[in-house]
């Protein structure tokens, strides 16, 4: 069992601003739905007060994450040590989806540093902080963020973006709701 913290403190704050990547995990409430684990980078994660953190959710291939919060909430996010000190730090609570078309984006996704055209910004309102030894993840040598997401969204524009989040977002592998906004 790991260390609990109450909120996200100093501590816990310098930890997850020196990780270059994080993984967020969701799953359906159906017993047959698949659980979701997708990693992140981009510089996109941002600590927005004691218990709330969100990160910026670009165009991709699907739209899990989104179609599960929106069904129930349910989200974890996850960050290890790849360099230095071993560490495993986790934040459980409820997730809110704010897509680009809501009231309310503009206002934060100035909170955040974008790349290119963000789909939504996806917000967790902490109920629990844990970490853990981390003992068992390999190390790593961080080389750089890669740019295939960034030269996509900048070649397809705001208009090919929305074309193809209306085809490949608008609802998950198990057929739950996703991008409302397209």
């Amino acid at each position: 069992m790991g260390k609990p913290y109450p909120d996200i403190d100093a501590t816990v704050r310098a930890f997850i601003d020196a990780q270059k990547m994080f993984f967020v995990a969701t799953a359906p409430l159906a017993g047959d739905g698949r659980v979701n684990v997708s990693p992140k980078g981009l510089d996109s994660f941002r600590v927005l007060g004691p218990k709330l953190v969100g990160y910026v959710d670009y165009t991709g291939s699907g739209v899990e994450t989104i179609a599960h919060v929106r069904e129930n909430g349910r989200l974890t996010i996850m960050f290890c040590a790849f360099e230095g000190k071993p560490n495993i730090l986790r934040l459980y609570g409820t997730g809110r989806v704010v897509e680009a078309s809501d009231p309310g984006f503009a206002a934060l996704i100035g909170k955040f540093e974008t790349q290119t055209h963000p789909r939504s910004i996806v917000l967790l309102e902490v109920t629990r902080i844990t970490d853990s030894c981390g003992f068992g993840v390999p190390l790593y040598e961080y080389v750089g963020q890669r740019d295939q997401l960034i030269v996509s969204g900048e070649r397809k524009g705001a208009e090919g973006l929305l074309e193809y989040q209306r085809k490949k977002n608008a609802t998950s592998i198990d057929g739950l709701a996703g991008l409302r906004g397209v």
